[in-house]
């Protein structure tokens, strides 16, 4: 399965298509796991993980001249946080603005990518462009969770099966430009008050991230000191938030959440209690393929186009 990644799909007469929902019932899920996009999707943040193991946010690593540049387009992202404001009358489930942010990012993201990319791969911009669209928040709900998520990590797959992105680039995808984009998605979620989607409460790993506890944990596989347990002491999470994302994760949700750990995070904690990051992280890989890949509620709103068919898998 490695294979599709170490080196581009052929371009050649390749004829792109705008990605269609393909989810539409609980019986599509068997289809979804059993075909082509599934099983590239899962190879891919297999391979990220391996990338990463026992590398911190601060280690050097390749960025090319794309991987800047997409650092650059979510700083600028950002930005525009700063130029459109939170309404300032009281909005009982997000704020209003954030439907003004979505628009600007759907007016430019065309531009966006053309700017991004070589002309040589514009013509995937048709299906590289809903996924991007949909992997900040939804505008109506006004909302944000591991669905959105699951969108920007399979336009990065696709970016990568174009060649895009070579496995030169993995390191960085994490840990410059993954990492980037939490930053951007968190000061979304707090601007504008954005609800989670489809969360579990209490009982789910986090009200709106997954894959960054699961490469997170890839981070710390073998690290000496930091242990499992070690995210219930706020002094360590506070001192190596900046240099590991599952660090950084549990000081998000201490900056946002109310009371003891135990009670407003009980499956993170009861993570805590694992011996090991390595079995954190082969068990957090099966979670996130039970809790999130195969829940209906998530994967109905994947759009697949040729890059991710909706096909049985024969790779």
């Amino acid at each position: 399965m490695a294979s599709i990644f170490s080196s581009p799909l052929p371009l050649t007469d390749h004829n792109f298509v705008e990605p269609r929902k393909m989810i539409r019932q609980h019986s599509d899920i068997d289809v979804w796991v059993e075909s082509k996009a599934f099983a590239r999707f899962l190879m891919f943040i297999k391979l990220l993980n391996e990338s990463i193991l026992n590398k911190k946010i601060s280690d050097p690593c390749t960025v090319s001249e794309t991987t800047q540049k997409l650092v650059d387009i979510l700083e600028q992202l950002s930005n525009w946080i700063d130029e459109i404001p939170p309404l300032p009358t009281p909005q009982r489930f997000g704020n209003k603005a954030f439907r003004d942010w979505i628009a600007r990012l759907e007016n430019n993201a065309v531009e966006i990518h053309k700017n991004l990319l070589l002309p040589q791969w514009h013509d995937a911009i048709v299906e590289l462009v809903p996924l991007f669209n949909g992997s900040f928040g939804h505008g109506i709900r006004i909302d944000y969770g591991s669905g959105h998520e699951l969108n920007f990590v399979t336009w990065l797959c696709c970016l990568t099966l174009l060649g895009v992105f070579t496995q030169e680039d993995y390191h960085a995808l994490i840990l410059r430009i993954f990492s980037k984009y939490l930053d951007l998605v968190r000061k979304l979620q707090i601007v504008y008050n954005l609800e989670p989607a489809g969360s579990h409460g209490v009982w789910g790993l986090d009200d709106h991230q997954f894959l960054s506890y699961y490469w997170g944990s890839a981070q710390l596989r073998d690290h000496q000191r930091l242990k499992p347990k070690s995210i219930i002491n706020k002094e360590f999470v506070e001192m190596f938030a900046d240099d590991y994302m599952y660090f950084g994760c549990i000081k998000h949700i201490n900056k946002i959440k109310r009371g003891p750990f135990h009670e407003h995070s009980p499956i993170l904690y009861d993570i805590s209690g694992v011996q090991s990051w390595q079995k954190v992280n082969s068990g957090l890989l099966k979670m996130y393929v039970a809790d999130v890949l195969k829940k209906f509620p998530i994967v109905q709103h994947l759009l697949f186009g040729t890059l991710l068919p909706f096909e049985p898998n024969q790779d």
